[in-house]
């Protein structure tokens, strides 16, 4: 989980055909894919159907390929989400998947079913779709699933898939990062990143460790640990650094036909054409004042920040255990890497931050590094260099 690889001797040449060993054609999927002993393992989403994937990790060859067996398909946006977003996770026996249409389902290395652990199909607030991934420590599956409604924390007995402890996440609306199991001197703690907070649970019992109030409104990362301390970096629109319009604005923009509302058939050309479905609550075609005031309060409510907590911290540890704060250079969907002392981070607009680790202080800020915006992809570190995807 911390996207460090030191020691491994990775190419710094890619490309099409620059140190390619083989290619796989494989159906399409927004997950990322794990490498479990000579295994490649992912999960996609083929002809309607959610299905988990094993290649050959030496020539691509495909093994084996299991259907989840979904019926009902969750909502998800058609460009920005997708119905296999969650990566799998293996602890070397066995593989888990999570799919938000149907629940968590587990393999063995061979492709049979062990378990599963059904769920009712995600409603995500603006049907975003899921994103959040399983971890499993200490023999438990650990699932974070922040939803419209009915979130959720659970633990699962990885060989039985029996449930160990759940928790109700009443008052959080959907998230999209991952849980982070931070060891400390107090134990193994769940850390979530759920909407305007940070909270910690016990890993043995589920009980509510600690929380800081230094999150998002719709926190799309995952904290990562280093040298001890939990590194958090996040981002999402409607601060000070990407207001969108009031809706005032947006009437005069595109209020074509003079009725004070924001109508579907008006959003053709609006840079709110692919995200109308997405701000209409109601899907009644119209986005009305009130509708969008409520999102942009929402939006408003959160905090941007960049943040180091250190380790021993009970209840609200937001004035107590946060050693530093950072603003700027904040990513968006990318979670952070912190990688010999220095946390680096890339924005929505895929450029590249770097600040020190131990005190937050700026080594560079907003760099050109040749990648488009709509980045996505955490950055990876590995035998001294960075390894970015857009």
């Amino acid at each position: 989980g911390a996207g460090v690889a030191d020691g491994q001797h990775l190419p710094t040449k890619i490309g099409p055909d620059a140190n390619v060993k083989w290619k796989a054609a494989v159906p399409p999927g927004f997950s990322s894919p794990v490498v479990v002993g000579d295994k490649l393992v992912l999960t996609a989403f083929d002809g309607g159907k959610l299905v988990t994937i094993a290649l050959s990790a030496t020539d691509g060859t495909e093994l084996w390929r299991k259907d989840s067996g979904a019926t009902k398909i969750e909502a998800f946006h058609k460009t920005e989400g997708s119905p296999a977003a969650s990566t799998p996770a293996s602890d070397g026996e066995r593989v888990v998947v999570y799919f938000g249409s149907c629940g968590l389902i587990c393999y063995d290395l061979s492709g049979n079913e062990q378990w599963r652990y059904d769920l009712p199909v995600a409603e995500t607030n603006n049907d975003f779709g899921s994103g959040t991934s399983p971890v499993i420590a200490d023999g438990k599956v650990i699932l974070f699933r922040d939803l419209a409604k009915n979130s959720v924390l659970v633990a699962l007995d990885a060989k039985t898939g029996s449930k160990a402890w759940e928790v109700k996440r009443d008052g959080f609306p959907t998230s999209y990062g991952s849980p982070c199991v931070w060891a400390t001197p107090q134990g193994k703690q769940v850390v979530c990143p759920g909407n305007k907070k940070l909270v910690a649970y016990d890993l043995a019992s589920g009980a509510e460790v600690w929380s800081a109030a230094v999150s998002p409104s719709v926190p799309c990362t995952t904290p990562v640990v280093a040298d001890g301390t939990l590194v958090v970096a996040a981002w999402s629109p409607g601060q000070a650094d990407f207001k969108l319009p009031t809706f005032d604005e947006l009437l005069k923009e595109a209020d074509k036909n003079g009725n004070g509302a924001f109508d579907k058939a008006e959003s053709a050309g609006h840079f709110l054409k692919d995200f109308f479905d997405n701000n209409d609550p109601n899907k009644d075609g119209v986005i009305t004042r009130a509708e969008w005031d409520d999102a942009q309060k929402f939006l408003a409510a959160g905090k941007n920040l960049a943040v180091a907590i250190t380790p021993g911290g009970k209840g609200d540890v937001t004035d107590t255990n946060v050693a530093w704060k950072v603003t700027k250079g904040l990513p968006y969907v990318p979670s952070p890497v912190v990688y010999r002392g220095v946390m680096y981070t890339v924005n929505m607009r895929g450029r590249l931050s770097a600040h020190d680790a131990k005190t937050g202080k700026e080594v560079y800020l907003d760099e050109a590094v040749s990648l488009n915006g709509g980045v996505y992809a955490s950055p990876l570190a590995a035998d001294g260099h960075l390894y970015l995807c857009g």
